[in-house]
């Protein structure tokens, strides 16, 4: 079926007056700088992407944009008005929204009272109007092209509907400059090209969009301008015809990363990690494949296909009713995760931050989690051993921290999954799992992470790699199985991998692949 498209904006003229312009701004937290002469001017009608490594100083600046924080100097103007927000109100009201990766609504509340909290329609006795309040958001909603009930529980929803519930928020308001902050992060393929479709309708009406992602694809497809940051300065401005990826890479960290995917060709060894026959009914069935040491294996598939639960229930978080996972040729019992670990797996959550990390503990800490009781002396912990097992391993990933006191929370999102490396790495493991190892960091901390991967690999290790970034799967791995539905439906090898051959067998149609029938 041919895919419906908005009419694509025309790119703003030279001489067109921007909606908004940021000019000369600094910041500083303390003796800190976060940001230093940050200029940017943003169109009507134009997507502008704005790039930088994590740790470059984009959240500062959107804070500035948001009213979130003030800047120390230089001069900001909505509307050729200059304008110094106070609070994110301010900035509301000078038709600023901010879209964040994960939604802020209310899960209790309808869409139409999330979309106008605070402003519902009145009728006698000043009870709302509900009628009138859900007729107003089903108007806002069909301008948008979205079909959502106003009168549905948020709960629910995906992150992608609970998204353009805050885009419908946003033209309750008025706004006519939207910041959209890693808003396909979590996105499937359709849910990510129909927030594109409706990021185009915005266009079309007049409005700005400033488009954060550390997604280059979308970036060259998407926007018509682009920015770039670097250790909290401004680098560069143009439009996205004057770059290309290599441009955009230097540029962003500042010097050549050579081949983003290090991948060498390398001679599989012994079966390190064996599945067999896993099932647990509506979740995926019949399941079986083998990684062998010093091989990168991808597994692929869309999002609810069924691989990060596979993953649990071979680590033994999540139940199997029938199936055998053997490692170094020993079977593993289900539901014993500390089995599985002395017997030498290790699982990378897909969600750091939730499963991967305890925040407000230490990144010396976290790094050692694992491997805490290794690191006793009788009933005390060895504090020289726990600080000199956490420097090992944040040095060999080359961890950016200002002390391994400080709380991980404090680091950048690619940092964040070093330290997650780091804690299952120090209990030198002979099979690792990693489930969306480079989702939400930049593209410096990306080849970091594949560098250190291919370098486990060629050390020996067995790695089982789940992505949903298919350059990512093509790039790194030996052999790319494919999940749709909850089963196992083909492997490629790497010889015969491509973006459309993978993306075949993950819809179903695998005669088009195989040439026979699916």
């Amino acid at each position: 079926m041919t895919e419906l498209h908005a009419p694509e904006p025309p790119t703003p003229e030279p001489h067109v007056t921007p909606l908004l312009t940021l000019a000369h701004a600094s910041k500083s937290f303390g003796p800190v700088q976060a940001l230093r002469d940050v200029s940017i001017e943003l169109f009507p009608g134009e997507a502008h992407a704005l790039l930088g490594e994590n740790g470059a100083g984009k959240s500062t600046f959107v804070k500035i944009l948001a009213g979130v924080h003030r800047r120390d100097s230089g001069t900001l103007h909505v509307n050729g008005q200059e304008v110094n927000f106070h609070s994110p109100g301010e900035a509301r009201s000078a038709g600023i929204a901010i879209i964040y990766q994960e939604p802020t609504l209310f899960p209790d509340l309808s869409v139409a009272e999330n979309v106008l909290m605070g402003r519902q329609p009145l009728a006698g006795l000043g009870r709302i109007d509900t009628a009138a309040m859900r007729a107003q958001v089903a108007g806002i909603l069909k301008e948008l092209g979205v079909h959502l009930d106003p009168a549905r529980p948020v709960r629910g929803l995906s992150i992608a509907d609970q998204q353009l519930v805050e885009i419908a928020k946003a033209l309750s308001l008025n706004a006519q400059i939207l910041i959209m902050d890693e808003p396909t992060a979590a996105l499937t393929l359709s849910e990510t090209e129909r927030l594109f479709r409706v990021v185009r309708s915005l266009r079309a009406r007049g409005a700005a969009v400033l488009f954060i992602t550390h997604r280059l694809e979308e970036v060259f497809g998407e926007c018509q301008r682009i920015t770039i940051m670097r250790d909290g300065t401004w680098v560069s401005s143009g439009p996205t015809p004057d770059y290309d990826t290599d441009s955009v890479v230097r540029q962003m960290v500042g010097r050549d990363l050579g081949d983003l995917y290090p991948r060498s060709d390398t001679t599989p060894g012994e079966v390190a990690l064996s599945v067999r026959g896993l099932t647990q009914p509506g979740v995926f069935q019949d399941v079986s494949f083998e990684v062998r040491r010093g091989e990168i294996v991808g597994l692929a598939g869309l999002v609810g296909a069924g691989r990060s639960e596979v993953a649990r229930a071979i680590f033994g978080i999540d139940p199997r009713e029938q199936g055998e996972v053997r490692l170094g040729g020993h079977v593993m019992p289900p539901l014993r995760p500390q089995t599985v670990m002395a017997a030498g797996l290790g699982l990378v959550p897909e969600d750091r931050r939730q499963q991967g990390l305890v925040m407000e503990m230490s990144i010396e800490r976290n790094a050692n989690l694992a491997i805490l009781n290794r690191l006793k002396s009788g009933w005390l912990m060895n504090r020289d051993a726990e600080s000199r097992s956490a420097r090992d391993w944040t040095s060999k990933l080359r961890l950016k921290a200002h002390r391994l006191s400080d709380p991980v929370s404090s680091l950048s999102g690619g940092n964040q999954q070093k330290v997650v490396l780091a804690k299952w790495l120090a209990t030198s493991p002979s099979v690792l799992i990693v489930d969306e190892p480079t989702r939400g960091i930049d593209v410096g901390a990306k080849a970091e992470v594949h560098r250190t991967l291919s370098e486990l690999a060629a050390s020996g290790l067995a790695v089982l790699m789940i992505s949903s970034d298919l350059p990512e799967v093509l790039g790194m791995a030996d052999r790319i199985l494919v999940m749709r539905e909850g089963r196992l439906v083909g492997e490629l090898s790497r010889e015969d991998s491509t973006e459309e051959a993978v993306m075949y067998l993950a819809t179903g149609q695998r005669a088009a692949v195989l040439g026979g029938a699916a």
